[in-house]
């Protein structure tokens, strides 16, 4: 059976390619919209993700993939974020065998490759969804792009909502996601060798889809909603039901025994194995997540904790509009959409219940030319679209759960598809109605993929950096308290703390409770001496979040500064007590009892520092030093060559082990760990100074002067360097002269 292409289709104004063309003008459309971010940085959500992911570590066992969520958290942890996406993570690690390391240029060049590849495929997508199951009279698929779905795809690949998606290596598990929805939808058309025989099914190909549902679902949780797609492809195009007339026949005329027309035995055991499916992966799904759901703050959704369900109801369809808004008009695009960003509609009062009034009336219309259009590819094509941009924005839709996002660009990767099948219809039709007009409406199509273009190279460069990012999102978001938080990280992080500081305060006073802002920012305080400012902030942050375990270190260290001793020991040990691995904790700790001359505590405190993270160079080193000072020289080698074999480069720990070697005038031994701590660090004036006492006392005086000079050129002022060189000069001045 032979389905003609839409009346409309050839009105569109693009010529008409072959199969192979067509993907390869949609993968370069693809290429370049998002090419320079190829060399982008890891930004953002990268950092928790992917450099502090110690699944993606070839040491780590593979098997921790399976166990941990997409963050490297343990699922069952009261943390975790129960985003459970292993084969995402996988290609995360495998990047990192391939580049030896985390080198961010091969991530980006696989999400690029990924969006070009689904570009690409989305042609055949819309060509299947726009003029269905077409084949000839051999059930040979006929090969055919209709140019609408090669219109809708170039939409799709440059839209610029993609970008977070793409430049955002995080966005690695939509790409995936959509990659696998594609080929499970393909392969569950595929299952039709017949076209559109609705009870000649291949139930291989069936299984296939289903399988490929359940990889999608591996790499995001989104995948699971191609189920759908395929269900409503089955009912609409394989089954062929009309909705308009079984609505009419049943609503109007009553004619309840035609309704068994369009229901076929075939029809029901794929919906039933559609059913089984899903049913099976969400109960996979569910144990997965410790059968329970994450626990998100307010913060993190606001609208899911309003006072009643009219407003939750209310400011969940204001989300919807924006997000419709970011499909219609991509030019307001942020990073994060959080605190403050969108505030709460807490009235009925509020203009911004229009937005809501006109996205419904726009899908109400929209559904209406849908089911009552006389012209079938019309219901079709619509049908398909709104399909594709509603069932996989689900899961982000507050309807099943709640979930932890006020809007994320990323989740809008597949619904893009939907709004793109809508658009390329809307230029068709219009070119189609309003012929006169022709070149004038191909010049605004083309205007249209062209601004998308450069606004997607534009959006991608802002996203090669996170200072970049970050402060693109001032002009968006000013109110959100999380985008000021992260430039003032951003320029904290680069050194610039003067600056940081306005930025961190501007988001505690946007977000008053923003603990982590109170945090940083009496950090950067404590450094500054500001002490009582910095203590007061981070008595705040702890008084607000008792469990802010990092904060408790940092409010010790503060007040360590201020003599505070009793009430910084209680805050180290609160500390602790709130996070039990907490190795700095108990390095701080060390200090303040060493400062106490509680040296066995302090030495007890450093231990377990070294414990739980075994290359804790700064405790290793204190421990040596203490036991050094204390005159314990024999524990002190001992300590000093135990903490070399796990450091074996590092030159802190060779210098202080020379120096107790050297006053136990083990002086060769002493000798060359100086030598190899100079290897590593040669510009140490203290490493040249202690070297050239041990060859002062050992008697190596013109190589004692060598390494005085050497240690003064690099640092006239050295404690007790010039007074060492004077008396070596006169000592060696008395030996030229007993000589002479």
């Amino acid at each position: 059976m032979i389905h003609p292409e839409p009346s409309w289709d050839h009105h569109v104004p693009l010529p008409k390619l072959g199969p192979l063309y067509s993907r390869l003008l949609v993968a370069l459309v693809s290429l370049i919209c998002f090419i320079n971010s190829y060399d982008g940085d890891f930004v953002f959500d990268d950092s928790e993700a992917i450099l502090n992911n110690k699944d993606l570590n070839p040491d780590t066992p593979l098997s921790n993939i399976w166990k941990n969520d997409f963050w490297g958290s343990n699922l069952s942890s009261n943390s975790s974020h129960k985003s459970y996406r292993p084969l995402t993570v996988l290609t995360f690690r495998l990047n990192y065998l391939l580049a030896g390391g985390l080198y961010p240029v091969g991530f980006h060049v696989l999400n690029i490759g990924l969006h070009c590849v689904i570009s690409a495929l989305m042609i055949d997508v819309f060509a299947t969804l726009i003029g269905g199951l077409a084949c000839d009279g051999t059930a040979k698929r006929l090969g055919h792009v209709p140019k609408a779905s090669l219109l809708a795809a170039l939409f799709f690949a440059a839209h610029p909502v993609h970008t977070e998606s793409v430049a955002g290596i995080v966005g690695r598990a939509d790409l995936l996601c959509a990659l696998f929805f594609q080929l499970s939808f393909l392969s569950y058309c595929r299952a039709f060798q017949d076209g559109d025989k609705s009870d000649k099914f291949s139930v291989s190909w069936i299984v296939v889809s289903l399988l490929l549902c359940a990889v999608a679902m591996l790499c995001k949780e989104q995948g699971i909603t191609v189920l759908g797609v395929n269900g409503v492809f089955d009912i609409l195009v394989i089954c062929n039901l009309d909705i308009y007339e079984l609505t009419h026949k049943l609503l109007v005329r009553r004619k309840t025994a035609d309704v068994g027309v369009w229901i076929s035995r075939g029809l029901i055991i794929r919906l039933a194995l559609l059913l089984f499916c899903g049913s099976l992966l969400l109960y996979a799904r569910w144990r997965i997540m410790g059968t329970g759901p994450p626990a998100f703050t307010e913060v993190d959704n606001p609208a899911s904790f309003a006072e009643n369900v009219f407003l939750r109801i209310v400011n969940y369809n204001y989300y919807y509009s924006l997000n419709a808004w970011l499909l219609l008009c991509p030019w307001w695009l942020c990073f994060d959409w959080s605190m403050g960003c969108v505030p709460l509609i807490k009235s009925a009062g509020d203009w911004r219940i229009v937005w809501l009034l006109l996205l419904w009336a726009c899908l109400i219309g929209l559904i209406k030319q849908a089911l009552c259009s006389p012209d079938s590819s019309k219901r079709r094509t619509l049908t398909f679209g709104l399909v594709l941009l509603v069932i996989p924005f689900l899961p982000a839709s507050n309807l099943f759960f709640r979930v932890g996002f006020v809007i994320a660009e990323r989740v809008l990767y597949l619904s893009t598809a939907g709004y793109c099948l809508v658009l390329a219809y809307a230029g068709a039709h219009c070119c189609c109605r309003w012929r006169k007009h022709k070149k004038l409406l191909q010049a605004a199509m083309l205007a249209l993929l062209g601004m998308n273009v450069v606004r997607c190279a534009h959006r991608s460069q802002q996203w090669t950096s996170e200072q970049s990012l970050f402060t693109s999102a001032l002009s968006v978001c000013p109110l959100n308290a999380k985008v000021h938080y992260n430039v003032g990280k951003n320029l904290a992080d680069h050194g610039n703390q003067s600056a940081a500081i306005k930025y961190y305060r501007e988001a505690v006073r946007l977000h008053p409770k923003y603990v982590h802002a109170m945090n940083n920012l009496g950090n950067i305080l404590k450094e500054k001496n500001e002490l009582q400012e910095a203590e007061e902030l981070l008595s705040t942050a702890v008084h607000i979040q008792p469990d802010f375990a990092a904060a408790w270190m940092n409010l010790g260290i503060v007040q360590n500064s201020l003599k505070k001793f009793d009430k910084a020991e209680q805050s180290y040990w609160n500390a602790i007590k709130f996070r039990k691995k907490y190795p700095d904790c108990y390095y701080n700790l060390g200090r303040l009892y060493a400062e106490l001359d509680r040296h066995v505590d302090a030495l007890n405190a450093w231990r377990n520092a070294t414990m739980l993270k075994s290359d804790h160079s700064l405790a290793w080193n204190n421990m040596v030093i203490l036991l050094d000072n204390t005159g314990n020289l024999a524990q002190a080698e001992l300590i000093g060559k135990e903490a070399l074999k796990i450091l074996p480069k590092d030159h802190t720990i060779m210098f202080s082990l020379a120096n107790v070697l050297g006053k136990q005038q083990k002086y060769k031994e002493s000798e060359g760990f100086f030598l190899n701590a100079l290897k590593i660090n040669p510009n140490a004036a203290s490493c040249h100074g202690n070297l050239a006492v041990l060859y002062h006392r050992w008697g190596k005086l013109d190589l004692a002067k060598k390494h005085y000079e050497l240690s003064l050129k690099l640092d006239p002022k050295a404690p007790g360097t010039n007074e060492n060189y004077n008396m070596l000069k006169r000592k060696l001045e008395q030996r030229q002269r007993t000589a002479g």
